[in-house]
């Protein structure tokens, strides 16, 4: 009897060892991820992304509205186009078609948009609430026909402040030289 109570004495010491070397694994840090997240209604940084991806060694990711864009929607001319509508009331958040992203995987997180009047578009606004952002590492990148990047890095490392934010890029027909040079000026 005395040796069956020491041997299940033994056999729970060896479970208890082996379970504290079990949750020690599990808090070891995980190895760095880098997304690639975008919105593009035409193209241009879809394509800009998909180059940024390879380059950077990243996942890709779109950020698609539930409702997709359609020319008539992305006429900045017309003061009641979609687009118009959305970027004149800065509370806007269209619809995203999916938010199941595990976005806890990632440690870095390049987010890239076209320049819509001067800032970001209100979707990308949409898919950073939908996550969780601190401890994250954010660079945003963006397409433009004559604006820059400078207000809508403003406006979004103002409204996001628990991510840490780093200096984005205007990315308008990069070459493979100049997107390698961009990602090891943010590693």
């Amino acid at each position: 009897m005395r040796k069956t109570i020491l041997f299940a004495l033994a056999a729970l010491v060896g479970l208890s060892a082996c379970s504290q070397k079990s949750e020690k694994q599990s808090e070891e840090p995980k190895e760095a991820k880098t997304l690639v997240a975008y919105f593009s209604a035409s193209g241009v940084t879809r394509g800009v992304a998909q180059q940024l991806a390879e380059v950077a060694g990243a996942d890709l990711h779109e950020i698609a509205p539930a409702e997709a864009y359609t020319e008539a929607d992305l006429d900045w001319r017309d003061s009641l186009s979609r687009s118009s509508v959305e970027m004149k009331d800065k509370s806007s958040r269209p619809a995203l078609a999916e938010t199941d992203l595990k976005l806890e995987d990632y440690n870095v997180i390049y987010v890239g948009y076209p320049i819509w009047w001067g800032t970001c578009p209100t979707i990308i606004n949409t898919f950073l609430e939908a996550y969780e952002l601190t401890g994250k590492t954010i660079i945003p990148f963006a397409t433009s026909g004559g604006s820059g990047i400078e207000q809508s890095q403003k406006d979004l490392s103002e409204a996001y402040p628990q991510a840490t934010w780093k200096q984005g890029k205007l990315l308008n027909s990069p070459t493979r030289e100049a997107l390698e040079a961009f990602v090891k000026t943010t590693e």
